[in-house]
């Protein structure tokens, strides 16, 4: 027998045992070969193995085997849909990776040139780029061994919610760390609640982490008139007094803006003289008048993949003039107009679901009928369509009923003729 024989026949026997001390029976496949060789082994002596055979007696060997273990053990198959749900989350994974370093190797937009972008507020533009342009002026001067004039960083931020406060100050935050000014150039936006403990103590330590959370860039203080309370035993005033420490010891590295509604801002600057003093440079923030609500709605369609049909756009804007025009102390410009916004696309959303396959115009679009208020509008209008159709239906109608009778007349008058 050749070495090649030899070493297939161990392999089918090695299988064959495995098969038998498993099952307690020898493999069928082995069975079959059994009887072939011993009709056969006497006329032609030890026959040739075929290498196909053996590997299928392996795959039937190896799939009894599997189904009796998931027979016996179905935690194993269990374990098995475990690994296979693993690898499915590892490539899930992969691909969220792959977006993210996607969206990471977008170019960023400048800080200037986001201001530049910014809808409305042209006065302020011009406030945020001369002062830019001082203390850019003021840093070559230092560099050039000139003396240089002291210029405060720290500001003061009017105006009433909505109007653009926090992206101006994330705006100054990465402008300041472009020109050297700032280390980092983060913005950490914080209000009363985020400074002031209810426990003597607790407050200056409370203040202190967002200070140091702010180091290098720009603690942003909205509301910061309610750090001013009436009551004695308020410990606002102990934040406060953190945060003047901080400005001092950190005057390189920290710059504090704080805002709110312009006449509660003032009283809060002239309740404390070291706020006075180091507080001295300000920006108003005016309310957005109705074309601009209207751009930046135009805006959040833009940036969501919407679309205004013609009619929706009409009563968007007369909405949003119903808004300025009645507005109350509710009223937060660009804020309502996004709260309006979602509100609008949370009608589309419940129409379209409506539809069945929609398009995607239909997915993108907003329809005047998706306005609060117009609701009725889809309703009446397929009301009408009906009614139309009806009455279209009723003078072809009548149309044919005319035209028959036209013909009967006209058949009889020829007849008249004849006779």
């Amino acid at each position: 027998m050749r070495m090649g024989e030899t070493m297939s026949r161990k392999v089918e026997d090695v299988l064959s045992d495995v098969y038998k001390d498993f099952f307690g029976t020898i493999s069928p496949v082995k069975a079959g070969q059994n009887k072939n060789t011993n009709s056969n082994q006497n006329k032609s002596g030890a026959e040739p193995l075929d290498p196909q055979k053996i590997a299928k007696e392996a795959q039937l060997i190896r799939e009894s085997i599997e189904n009796e273990l998931k027979m016996e053990h179905p935690e194993l198959d269990q374990k098995s849909e475990d690994k296979e749900q693993t690898k499915n989350q590892e490539k899930d994974q992969v691909k969220e990776q792959a977006k993210e370093q996607t969206k990471e190797e977008k170019p960023k937009v400048s800080p200037m040139e986001e201001l530049n972008n910014l809808i409305g507020l042209n006065q302020l533009k011009d406030d945020v780029k001369e002062l830019i342009n001082l203390v850019k002026m003021q840093k070559m001067r230092e560099e050039k061994g000139l003396k240089t004039v002291p210029v405060s960083l720290h500001l003061v931020f009017t105006g009433n919610p909505g109007t653009g406060k926090t992206t101006i100050a994330r705006i100054l935050a990465g402008l300041y760390k472009e020109i050297g000014v700032l280390s980092k150039g983060q913005l950490v936006e914080v209000d009363r609640s985020s400074l002031v403990a209810g426990f003597v103590g607790q407050t200056a330590t409370k203040t202190q982490e967002k200070l140091q959370e702010a180091m290098g860039g720009v603690l942003f203080i909205d509301e910061a008139y309610t750090l001013v309370k009436d009551a004695g035993n308020d410990f606002g005033q102990e934040a406060i007094d953190t945060i003047l420490k901080s400005m001092e010891d950190h005057r390189d590295d920290l710059i504090v803006i704080v805002a709110g509604y312009p006449d509660l801002m003032e009283k809060f600057i002239n309740s404390n003289p070291g706020l006075k003093s180091r507080f001295n440079k300000y920006f108003h923030f005016p309310d957005y008048n109705v074309k601009e609500l209207g751009e930046i709605f135009r805006m959040y369609c833009r940036k969501y993949d919407y679309k205004l049909s013609n009619a929706a756009e009409l009563v968007v804007e007369q909405c949003i003039m119903e808004m300025v025009v009645e507005k109350d102390e509710n009223f937060a410009n660009a804020r309502s107009v996004r709260n309006l916004f979602e509100t609008i696309i949370t009608n589309q959303a419940s129409r379209v679901a409506k539809i069945e396959n929609p398009s995607e115009e239909d997915v993108i679009t907003i329809e005047v009928y998706d306005i609060d208020g117009f609701e009725k509008t889809a309703e009446e209008t397929e009301q009408t369509k009906a009614s139309e159709e009806t009455e279209n239906t009723e003078e072809m109608k009548d149309d044919k009923e005319i035209k028959t009778m036209e013909e009967a007349l006209e058949e009889i008058e020829e007849d008249d003729n004849i006779n």
